[in-house]
């Protein structure tokens, strides 16, 4: 597996493996020892970077991560996120005062068996604390040795600015791929200028860009896409057309649409990683087989121009969810 190198000179395998999808969102947990085994599998692949967060599950998937990584603790990155937590409801509430992130580290370490946490992510902005006290916890957890790295997930370029004037940031996770391509207009040149890397969560479009999933699709009870814009019934019909597009390009170079996408992500910017999640081992084998597929400087423009020209119907979140964000 090539490497490549985020902010602050962390440097990880070119193709990461976004663990949420094992226990939470898209319907019930899969088996816990068959997900040990695909994530000791992926590090035998040459997987390095491993993305989880305290609300998945929640808790769960830390868990999950630490079990199965504990055996190759010194040849991994983990990767989790602060940031939210479940009230007594059941909802998530955004909470990144202070006191709460240390807690919340202290119960990371443990779920994840180990003293440092090797990156760590604010899950979303909070608007109720100031991102320099944010930044600032997590600066004290780092000279504490008990974190590494500080990340941000899915925050605006002011946001960014400011935390990285406190602490050095060293990735900032936003959705990004051939379906969701709002990063470009304002996020990488910021990044590129900070010397920030960008890990990209959902590559694969949450699933609908490997082809495997069309209008007629029906979802599990509990996965989340059912509550999403983009996957209503007319919103998969209409937005085919990228997945046929893609598909088109995957035929031409002798691969899945999948690796095409995976790509044309990869091919964005040396310090970009992405996350594709999966619960399949073949899934897994053909994610990171995109890793060496090299599509000419041809396929990704006229790849490029094409999707550019289609416009994708749905929005990504319902409105409250995408009120979370910072962007």
């Amino acid at each position: 597996m090539q490497t490549r190198t985020l902010g602050q000179g962390l440097t990880v395998s070119a193709l990461g493996l976004g663990c949420m999808g094992m226990t939470h969102g898209y319907g019930p947990p899969a088996d816990t020892g068959e997900m040990i085994k695909l994530i000791r599998s992926a590090v035998d692949r040459g997987v390095t970077l491993f993305d989880t967060a305290q609300v998945y599950g929640p808790f769960t998937n830390e868990e999950l991560v630490g079990e199965a990584l504990a055996p190759v603790r010194d040849r991994v990155v983990i990767a989790t996120k602060f940031g939210l937590r479940i009230d007594d409801h059941g909802a998530q509430v955004q909470d990144s005062r202070p006191e709460q992130i240390r807690d919340g580290v202290e119960g990371s370490l443990r779920r994840l068996r180990t003293d440092t946490i090797d990156l760590l992510y604010q899950h979303r902005v909070d608007p109720n604390v100031p991102i320099e006290d944010v930044a600032g916890a997590v600066k004290d957890l780092i000279a504490a040795g008990k974190v590494r790295h500080f990340g941000l997930s899915e925050a605006g370029t002011g946001t960014i600015r400011r935390a990285h004037a406190v602490q050095p940031v060293t990735a900032v996770q936003s959705e990004y791929s051939l379906w969701w391509r709002r990063p470009e207009a304002d996020l990488l040149p910021v990044l590129e200028e900070l010397g920030i890397g960008l890990v990209p969560f959902s590559p694969l479009g949450k699933g609908f860009l490997t082809g495997a999933i069309d209008a007629s699709t029906n979802f599990t009870p509990g996965d989340f896409r059912t509550i999403v814009p983009r996957f209503s019934e007319a919103a998969r019909g209409a937005n085919q057309a990228l997945v046929d597009l893609i598909r088109i390009t995957a035929e031409r170079v002798h691969a899945t649409p999948a690796q095409v996408a995976l790509a044309w992500l990869l091919s964005q910017r040396p310090w970009i990683v992405p996350i594709p999640g999966t619960t399949k081992a073949e899934r897994l084998a053909e994610n990171l087989a995109a890793a060496d597929l090299a599509l000419s400087m041809d396929e990704l423009r006229q790849l490029d121009e094409a999707a550019s020209a289609i416009e994708i119907e749905g929005d990504r979140y319902p409105p409250a969810l995408e009120a979370r964000t910072g962007l």
